[in-house]
């Protein structure tokens, strides 16, 4: 029995009319998603957990630092942060127990809901705007590379 992989393809716009041309062009080519934005497509490939949540969904406190992913809040010594979706989840992993160093494959699992397939420069691109973030917090937490490895959290002493 031999098997014939279909390529995927997909399309990411908030244009209708671009959606609509690319489904009129791919219709025969094969598997083709559809989608508004990036979160649609997260929601599409990524489906929920039984227990409804993409995320953690229990607020995650290390020292003085706080992440409630449900209510999507950031605090530091009591100071809310502002942080995107991504950041908040990206520091909402390297906080919960057991900390540690997170590899790259298993944030990739956690934060992005996918595959590690070797290319870092997307979490490495969310690393450092969450680092520059970070910074400008008083003696707040910082991320640190573990080379070759992933990262770990670490707090002010």
């Amino acid at each position: 029995m031999t098997t014939v992989e279909m390529p995927l393809v997909v399309c990411v716009s908030n244009d209708a009319k671009v959606r609509e041309r690319v489904v009129q062009r791919l219709n025969d080519f094969g598997p083709v998603l559809i989608c508004a934005d990036l979160s649609e497509l997260r929601a599409m490939l990524f489906p929920l957990k039984p227990d409804g949540t993409r995320s953690p969904s229990a607020p995650v406190s290390l020292g003085e630092l706080s992440v409630d992913p449900a209510d999507h809040l950031v605090t530091w010594r009591g100071e809310p942060l502002a942080l995107t979706r991504l950041e908040r989840e990206l520091l909402a992993r390297l906080a919960s127990p057991p900390v540690g160093v997170w590899t790259y494959e298993r944030l990739f699992g956690s934060v992005w809901g996918g595959a590690y397939l070797g290319d870092t420069a997307i979490l490495h691109s969310a690393v450092k705007r969450l680092r520059r973030k970070l910074r400008a917090v008083e003696d707040g937490p910082q991320v640190h590379t573990v080379r070759g490895v992933g990262y770990r959290l670490a707090l002010a002493r």
